[in-house]
């Protein structure tokens, strides 16, 4: 191959970076419906207070967590996956610079995606023994028994990345 058509193929493959950018942009607009929702959240809780009962606040609460966690995952990886895969954030001297970024490779990206599923399964599945009748039918049962499986799995899953991440930072030194 000559070295002219070389180095335009490259310059292409280097440049194809910039499709991964309305992936981010579309991840943004999945925070801005996000806060929608937390928003309609916090109303509907806030006017159903005094009729409400204490289990159903705080499940309703655990939404919001859950609906903050999934945002703030979010926020991670469109600032980590723009920065590792597209193109250097430059926001200057900028006080509010959040201090993670710039620091997460994709191997810690990985971790904390992973972390935040095994965070949202768990206030899901806490959301669900919140919710346990006391006459509890074998359907129930067995919903809330896959629900643990496969929280469990979640759980397992992150254990084993962050395994494998161990000992490939143990191979690098070698």
């Amino acid at each position: 191959m000559p070295k002219r058509a070389e180095q335009s193929l490259e310059k292409t493959i280097f440049n194809s970076r910039w499709l991964l950018a309305p992936f981010y942009l579309g991840l943004i607009i999945g925070i801005i419906l996000l806060f929608i929702k937390f928003f309609q959240k916090i109303w509907y809780i806030t006017t159903h207070v005094f009729i409400a009962s204490e289990a159903d606040v705080i499940v309703g609460t655990l939404v919001l967590i859950d609906i903050a966690l999934v945002a703030s995952l979010l926020l991670i990886i469109v600032f980590s996956g723009y920065e590792i895969f597209v193109s250097k954030i430059d926001t200057g001297d900028h006080e509010d610079r959040p201090g993670w970024m710039g620091t997460i490779d994709f191997s810690g990206l990985k971790l904390k995606v992973i972390s935040a599923i095994v965070a949202i399964s768990a206030i899901d599945l806490l959301k669900s023994f919140m919710n346990i009748p006391d006459q509890i039918s074998d359907g129930d049962a067995n919903r809330l028994m896959w629900k643990v499986v496969i929280h469990m799995t979640f759980v397992l899953s992150g254990l084993l990345f962050a395994l494998m991440d161990k000992i490939a930072g143990e191979a690098k030194k070698h």
